[in-house]
Parts: structure tokens; sequence; C-alpha cells
């Protein structure tokens, strides 16, 4: 091979290791043999399946990139603009006297330059005349190739799939289109686009588990069929992972829309009472009207309880930085900051989880597997309203005696029975997943034969 032989021109946002890919396929090489010309400090990632993962990325030292300018027919001024790793130090790589050795690392692209996908095939042989695969750094907004009607899927997940049959779906590339007023939107507010975005994802993908439960939903699953190429059939709940973002994604723009609006700022103020605070209710306007807005009359009260999910957060950053309270500001009252625990998991964490689950049987079963997704929806609303009852009591012990006590008691009673339910209901999953009732028993510090008889009794009133 003579290096710079062939012009290989890089793709706005592709990974280094992307290019060098197709730099192979140009040459007519496998990769493993032009990765030669680099001396690589340690192996990419792989797969379960053994594979590299496609989003493996590569860094390279300053003699590395020359060789892969020479190698690409290209300046490296040119590399630098399209490729966002290229530019990128890492300290792992040596600077001592084998500074002047063309040296690479193998990261994981989110580590590098944020999320990354698959390129559209059809727009990568126009572009270079090359139908190979490439993977870029895109955005979660910027998914849809409009000219052939793709959703351009997340390169880390293990599974055959680069992109989703979006030409039924004119909606999806609409929300794209819309989403840049949006993202300009945020600026003007002072907020962080990304951070916008982030956050009504995390609020849509939480109705998203909601909704195999919500009668009313009609839309979400004609989608979810169409991306499927018709029908999800029997590997519905695959489907369910893979087709997401797509397939909810004119909801989180119409989300973020409505949470940039200081109108809706205004509903989520009355509703909390102003200056005379009061509980949210669940008929409250803000969420009427936010369902509304996403073509949903009936989700309003659905997602006023959601206690312990990401729009109640934002909701209560609001008028806390409204009222002035709780101290100076910072991150409590930034309404965009979203929580860890509260970010939705992506693609690649579902399918791992889905495949672990798949592989395990009887009580060494998969909590998920064994127990259904209504279960675990009804188990989790009982613990959130029950933290949601304690929280109430904080700041509660001012007044008189007996107005205080009836507060406390009131609330901890109804917390204690919701928790109640709550431990019934995981006692009887686990029995019924195969975990020994003694085993049980312990944990749940009852004894075996009073908990097999709270459990028949739950049984039979369900």
């Amino acid at each position: 091979m003579a290096a710079g032989a062939l012009r290989i021109v890089p793709l706005a946002g592709e990974l280094t290791s992307s290019l060098i890919s197709r730099a192979a396929d140009r040459y007519g090489l496998p990769a493993a043999g032009v990765l030669r010309l680099w001396t690589c400090r340690n192996s990419p990632a792989r797969n379960d399946g053994g594979g590299v993962r496609a989003d493996a990325e590569i860094v390279l030292n300053e003699a590395g990139r020359a060789v892969l300018a020479e190698l690409c027919g290209v300046q490296q001024a040119v590399l630098a603009r399209a490729l966002p790793a290229f530019t990128v130090d890492d300290p792992k790589i040596s600077t001592g006297r084998e500074a002047a050795l063309a040296q690479a690392r193998w990261r994981a692209a989110g580590s590098v330059a944020g999320e990354a996908a698959f390129a559209c095939r059809s727009c990568i042989a126009r572009r270079t005349g090359q139908t190979v695969r490439a993977v870029r750094y895109l955005p979660r907004w910027e998914r849809v190739c409009a000219r052939h009607g793709r959703w351009l899927l997340d390169a880390d997940a293990d599974q055959p799939l680069e992109h989703l049959d979006l030409r039924g779906l004119p909606e999806v590339a609409a929300a794209q289109r819309r989403w840049a007023g949006v993202a300009r939107r945020a600026g003007r507010a002072g907020a962080e686009p990304g951070q916008v975005f982030a956050l009504a994802h995390a609020v849509v993908a939480r109705w998203w588990e909601e909704a195999l439960h919500w009668e009313q939903e009609e839309i979400w699953p004609h989608r979810l069929h169409q991306v499927a190429g018709g029908n999800a059939g029997t590997d519905f709940e695959r489907w369910r992972i893979v087709g997401r973002d797509p397939v909810i994604f004119p909801e989180v723009v119409a989300v973020a829309d409505a949470l940039l609006d200081p109108a809706m700022a205004e509903l989520v103020w009355r509703d909390s009472g102003g200056r005379r605070p009061r509980p949210l209710a669940a008929d409250g306007a803000f969420c009427r009207r936010l369902g509304e807005r996403v073509g949903r009359d009936w989700l309003g009260p659905l997602s006023a309880v959601d206690y312990g999910g990401p729009l109640l957060a934002w909701m209560g950053a609001v008028v806390r930085r409204r009222r002035g309270d709780g101290g100076p500001p910072g991150w409590r009252d930034d309404p965009w900051r979203l929580k860890r625990e509260q970010q939705p998991a992506t693609m690649a964490g579902q399918l791992r989880v889905m495949a672990a689950e798949q592989q395990s049987g009887g009580s060494g079963s998969r909590w998920r597997a064994a127990v259904s997704a209504e279960h675990r929806f009804q188990l989790e609303q009982l613990i959130d309203q029950a933290r949601e009852q304690l929280v109430e009591l904080r700041g509660v012990h001012s007044g008189t005696t007996a107005e205080v006590a009836r507060t406390l008691l009131q609330h901890l009673s109804h917390s204690a029975a919701l928790i109640d339910k709550a431990l019934v209901g995981t006692a009887s999953a686990a029995v019924a997943a195969g975990v020994a009732l003694e085993d049980v028993a312990a944990w749940s510090r009852l004894p075996a034969r009073e908990l097999a008889e709270i459990i028949t009794a739950g049984q039979d009133e369900d």
C-alpha cells in the first residue's frame, strides 16, 4: 500500500476509527492491516458476542495524526474540521522519547466527543462513492436523515440494525425541523439546548415506560409497528427498546418547547399556590395543558402523579426559583438539571439487560423478566406515593400539639399502608418467581406462615 495513493474524504462528525476503516476498504485491505501504521496502546471494547463495538474510537498523538493525513491524502486541517476526536490528546499516550512514533489509543466514543450513531449508507455512497458502514458523532436531535427517511441508531448497542425506516412517519422528520427553533428559544432563555432536550427526553421516556398501561394511547403503538416494518410481532419487547427514541421524538420536541414557554411556567406557579404554597393537584392546569400540547387531553392527571420523576422535579425547581427559597441559587434551583437516577436507560443498556434476563431462569431469573411490567409499575407507584407523603412532613413541627400530631399521624399512617402494599406485592412477585418462601419471609421480617396467608389473601382479592 502506498500511503496517500488515494484520497479518502472524511465525513462531518465522523469517528476517527470510522475513517480509518473506510480508508482500509478503499485500499482493499482489512482494517487490522491499516491499524499497523500506529502503535496501539490498548485494545478496542468488544460486544458480548466478541465483535468490536461500532462506537470504538481512536485517539492519535501528533505523529499519528500526520500518518492519518498522509493515508487519506488530505491535509490535517481538513481532518481537524471534520473529525471531533482528531485533535483530542490522551495523556496515556507516551510523550517522551516515543512521542515521535505514530501512536493510538482506543476509547469509547461517548468519553471522547459524545453520542455516536451509524451514518446513512445511502448518503455515504452519494458523498464518497463507498457503500460501507460509517459512524458519526450525532446528538439525538439530529438522527433523522430526511433525504432517505431514516432514523440513525445508536452505535454502542450489540444489535444488527443501523437505521429504522421513517418513510411512513413524516411527523418525526418534522419534529427535527422544529427542534432548530426550540434550540434557538432555549439559547435566548439562557438555557443550554442539550440540557433542555435531555430533560424533555427523560420526561417522555418515563411516559413511554408507563404507556403500556394507558388504554387511551394509540399514537405510539402505530409508530412502533411502522418502524418495525409494519408489525412488531412476537419480538415486541425488543422493538420497544430499539424503536423508543424515534417513536417518542415528536413528543420530546413538543415537551421541550412547552417547558421553555413562560406561560407554562406561570401555570406551574399558580398550581403551586404562588406565595401561599399548596400541594400540586393531580388536575393542575399545567399538566392538563402539557397533555394537550402533546396531543393527549387525558395525559394530565397521569403525569401529575409521577412522583420522583423528572417532570415534577422541574416543576419544583421552577417554584423554588420564583419563591427564592432554599438559600443561595445553585443546582437545586436549576430546572434543567437532570439527576443521574432520572436519566433514561440507553438502548444498549436495555438490550444487555434483556439478554441477561433471557439466559436466566427460576429464582436466579432477572427481576424484569420474572415480574410483569404492570406489576413493576404498580410497585414503583406505591413507593413513590409513600415517599411523597413523607416529603410533605418536612418542617411540620410547628403549631399546636393537636395540629402537628394529626398531620404526622395521617401522613405516616398513609405512608405505612402504601409501604405494606408494596412489601406484599414484592414478596408475592418473588415467591411467584421461585424464590423460597422462607427467604422472602426472613427478608420481610414476617413469619413464613403469616406471609403465605397474606400473599394468598392478596391473590384472592386480585
